[in-house]
C-alpha cells in the first residue's frame, strides 16, 4: 500500500449538440455533478471547415456535436465557465488552429482583455489555459475522415500550433496522438501502438525541421505531446498494451530525440473506452463492457490514464441523454472514490504473464514501426494507402470472426435470447433527438454575425492569413487576428483551401484482404451468395454493380468499407468513391456506372435530410427503378419513414452478418427487376 492515495484521473464526458447555448447548459450541469473537465464534441461542418449556410452542411448542423461558426457562438458555449480554471479537451483536427484561437480570445474577453490591451496582458491569460486539442490529422486520413488539407500542409498547421503553444500556452497539449479511432477502424493492438508512434515521429520531425523551437526547448515539445487511446473489452491485453505504449514512448523520445528529462518523456494519455464493441442488441450489456474497458486503463498505476471519458450504454442506438451520460460518470466515480484501487502501487510489476505479453506487443510494434519508417514514414504510408489497407483488412478479419462465431459477442452471436428490457421498451424515448431547429438557429446566427461585424476588417485579416500561408510564417497569430476581426469558421478554412488545395485520402478498399478464405459454415454461406450474385447477373445481362455512397460530411467510413469489401468478395462489382459526397455526386455516379443498387451509409444522424435528396435525384435522372438501401444508426421511427419514402431496406448495427446483408442486396435487386 502507498503512503499516500493517488489522485483520481480527470473525469470527462464527451458532449455537445444542437446549439452552443444548449451545450453550455449541459456542460454546467455535468460539472455540477462532479465532472472535472470538459470534452467538447463539435458538429461536422465545424470540424470540416464549413459554415452552416454551405450546401455541404445541409442536414449536418448540430447533429454529432455543437456548431461553432464564429466567435459569438464560442462565447455562448463557455458562458459562465471560467476558462482559466478549466481543463478542456476539444475533439477538433483540421480546423484545430481556428478553434484554439477562438477559445483563447474568449478566455481573454472573460478576463477583461480588450482591443486596447497589450500583448503582455493577452499573454498572461494564455499562460493560464489548460487543455487539449486533438489535432491528429493522420488518423483522420485513416479512420475518422474530417481532414481538409493534404498531409504536408496539415502537418505545417500542427507544427505551427505546437510551436505557438509551447511558447505562449505552456499548459496546453497542442496535439493528442489519437489511436482511439485506429482501433475503431480495425487496428490490432500492435497496429494501434505502431501507427500512433509513427504519427508522433512525423509530428516531432516536422516541428524540429521547422526551426521554430530551439534545441533547448525541444524537450518541452515532447513533454506536451499527449495521446488519446482506445480500450477494448479484452482488458488484460489492453492493459498490457498501455504498458507497451509507456515503454516504447520512453525509448523513442530518449533514443531518437535525445530527451534526457524523465518527466518530459512520460507517456501522458487520455482515453475513451471502445465504442466499436457497443451493441444495439441487448444494449444493457454495454454497461459491463464499459466497466471492464475502464479497468484496462486504470488498474496499472504505471500506465494509468490521466483523463477518462466513457461512452453511454445506448450509443449504438442514438444520441445519449443527460441521464445516460450521468450513469457513465458515476461508473468512474465509484471506481475512483469507493474502491481501494488508488491506494496501491502498480499491481502488475513483476508479473511474468504481463511482462511476456508486453514484450510480445513491443516487439510486434517495433517491427511495424520499422516497416512504416522504411516506406518514408507515416505520411508516405498514408499516401500509398498502405496503412489504410492494413486497417481495412484487420477490420474484415474481425468481422469474419464474429460472423463465424469464433469471436463471441454476448447477445449478438451467442446468448441472444432475452427478456424484454425496460430500458428499451420505448426506443424513441431511450435516446435524445437533436433539436430539429438547430440548423435554422445556426443559419440565423451566421447571418446576424456577418451583419454586425466590420467586413473590411475581416477581409484584411483573411488576406493577411492567405499571404502568410504562402510563406513559412507561423499562422497562429494571423488566425487569432482573423478570430478577433470576426471571420467565420468557413471563411478561415476557405482562405486556406484556396492556398493549400484540398485532399482525398485513399479508401483502402481495393488493397484490402476480405473474407474470401472464410472456412466452414461462414464460407459456405458466402459461396451460396456468390452463386446467387452470378446467376442474377446472368439473368440481367452482366455482372451486378452496386454503388456504396457516403453522402454529407460524415467521415466514419469503417462500415461502408466493410460492406464494400464483402460485396466485392460476394462477386459484385463495387463502386466506392470514399467519403463526403453530395447527393448530386452520388446520383451522377449511379447514372455513369449504370448500377443495379445504391447503398448509402450515414452515421451522423442526417439520414432524414440526405436520403430523400438522393431518392429525388435518382427519380429526376430516370433511375426510379434503381433500389436504394440505407445503413447507419437509425431509430425505428426513422427507418419506417425512410421505407415509406421508397427506401428498399434499412440496416442498423444489430445487422452484424455482412454475408447475410449481401444476400439482402440480391433479394432487393431481384425484386426491383421483377425476377421474383
Amino acid at each position: 500500500m502507498m503512503a499516500e492515495k493517488d489522485r483520481p484521473w480527470v473525469m470527462r464526458t464527451y458532449a455537445g449538440h444542437s446549439t452552443a447555448a444548449a451545450s453550455n447548459e449541459l456542460y454546467r450541469t455535468n460539472l455540477a455533478k462532479g465532472q472535472t473537465g470538459l470534452s467538447v464534441a463539435f458538429d461536422l461542418p465545424t470540424q470540416t471547415g464549413y459554415d452552416p449556410d454551405s450546401p455541404l452542411a445541409k442536414g449536418e448542423v448540430g447533429k454529432v456535436g455543437v456548431p461553432v461558426p464564429h466567435l459569438g457562438e464560442m462565447r455562448k458555449l463557455f458562458d459562465q465557465i471560467p476558462l482559466t480554471e478549466m481543463n478542456t479537451s476539444m475533439t477538433i483536427n483540421a480546423t484545430a488552429m481556428w478553434l484554439l484561437a477562438m477559445y483563447q480570445v474568449v478566455a481573454e474577453e472573460q478576463n477583461g482583455v480588450s482591443a486596447a490591451s497589450t500583448d503582455e496582458e493577452r499573454a498572461q491569460v494564455a499562460a493560464q489555459l489548460a487543455g487539449t486539442t486533438q489535432n491528429d490529422i493522420i488518423k483522420e486520413y485513416l479512420s475518422r475522415g474530417t481532414y481538409v488539407f493534404g498531409p504536408d500542409h496539415s502537418l505545417r498547421l500542427i507544427g505551427d500550433m505546437i510551436a505557438y503553444t509551447v511558447h505562449q500556452i505552456p499548459k496546453w497539449n497542442p496535439i493528442n496522438i489519437c489511436s482511439y479511432h485506429l482501433q475503431e477502424a480495425g487496428a490490432t493492438p500492435v497496429q494501434e501502438i505502431a501507427y500512433a508512434m509513427c504519427t508522433a515521429i512525423a509530428v516531432l520531425d516536422q516541428v524540429k525541421a521547422s526551426g521554430q523551437v530551439s534545441e533547448a526547448d525541444f524537450g518541452k515539445v515532447v513533454g506536451r505531446m499527449s495521446f488519446f487511446v482506445n480500450a477494448g473489452v479484452r482488458f488484460v491485453e489492453e492493459m498490457c498494451k498501455m504498458r507497451a505504449f509507456v515503454e516504447l514512448w520512453d525509448e523513442i523520445t530518449r533514443e531518437r530525440y535525445g530527451v534526457t528529462d524523465e518527466k518530459m518523456r512520460r507517456f501522458r494519455y487520455g482515453v475513451q473506452v471502445n465504442s466499436l464493441g457497443l451493441t444495439e442488441a441487448q444494449p444493457e450489456n454495454n454497461v459491463q463492457r464499459i466497466v471492464l474497458e475502464m479497468l484496462a486503463v486504470t488498474l496499472s498505476k504505471n500506465a494509468r490514464a490521466r483523463a477518462v471519458q466513457l461512452p453511454a450504454w445506448n450509443e449504438a442506438l442514438g444520441l445519449p441523454r443527460p441521464w445516460d451520460q450521468q450513469w457513465s460518470l458515476r461508473l468512474q466515480q465509484v471506481l475512483a472514490f469507493e474502491s481501494d484501487l488508488l491506494e496501491y502501487d502498480d499491481l502488475f510489476d513483476g508479473s511474468p504473464v504481463v511482462e511476456a505479453k508486453v514484450r510480445e506487443l513491443v516487439e510486434g510494434a517495433r517491427a511495424e514501426i520499422d516497416r512504416v519508417q522504411a516506406m518514408g514514414g507515416a505520411i508516405a504510408a498514408v499516401e500509398s494507402g498502405y496503412m489504410k489497407s492494413a486497417l481495412v483488412s484487420s477490420h474484415a478479419v474481425r468481422r469474419s470472426r464474429i460472423e463465424s462465431g469464433e469471436e463471441i459477442v454476448v447477445g449478438v452471436n451467442r446468448f441472444d435470447t432475452t427478456e424484454p428490457s425496460p430500458l428499451t421498451a420505448d426506443l424513441d424515448a431511450a435516446i435524445m433527438v437533436a433539436d430539429p431547429q438547430a440548423e435554422a438557429a445556426a443559419l440565423a446566427s451566421v447571418e446576424a454575425w456577418k451583419a454586425q461585424r466590420d467586413a473590411t476588417e475581416v477581409a484584411e485579416a483573411l488576406a493577411a492569413l492567405a499571404a502568410a500561408a504562402k510563406t513559412d510564417e507561423n499562422l497562429m497569430l494571423y488566425t487569432l487576428a482573423a478570430a478577433r476581426a470576426g471571420a467565420t469558421t468557413g471563411e478561415w478554412a476557405q482562405t486556406l483551401r484556396e492556398v493549400f488545395g484540398e485532399f482525398r485520402a485513399p479508401t483502402g478498399v481495393s488493397g484490402a484482404v476480405g473474407a474470401v478464405s472464410q472456412a466452414g459454415e461462414a464460407g459456405s454461406e458466402l459461396a451460396a451468395v456468390r452463386e446467387r450474385v452470378k446467376a442474377t447477373g446472368e439473368q440481367l445481362g452482366g455482372r451486378l454493380r452496386v454503388l456504396i455512397g457516403k453522402p454529407g460530411l460524415d467521415g466514419h467510413s469503417n462500415g461502408a468499407e466493410q460492406i464494400a469489401v464483402r460485396a466485392r468478395d460476394a462477386g459484385f462489382e463495387v463502386i466506392y468513391q470514399g467519403i463526403r459526397l453530395t447527393p448530386e455526386q452520388i446520383v451522377s455516379a449511379a447514372v455513369a456506372e449504370d448500377v443495379h443498387l445504391v447503398g448509402l451509409s450515414i452515421l451522423s444522424g442526417s439520414h432524414m435530410e440526405l436520403v430523400p435528396d438522393v431518392l429525388e435525384g435518382l427519380r429526376a435522372a430516370g433511375l426510379d427503378d434503381v433500389p436504394v438501401i440505407v445503413g447507419g444508426i437509425i431509430p425505428d421511427s426513422d427507418a419506417r419513414r425512410l421505407k415509406e419514402l421508397g427506401v428498399a431496406a434499412v440496416y442498423t448495427p444489430k445487422d452484424f452478418g455482412l454475408t447475410e446483408i449481401m444476400g439482402g442486396f440480391v433479394d432487393v435487386i431481384r425484386h426491383a427487376s421483377g425476377l421474383d
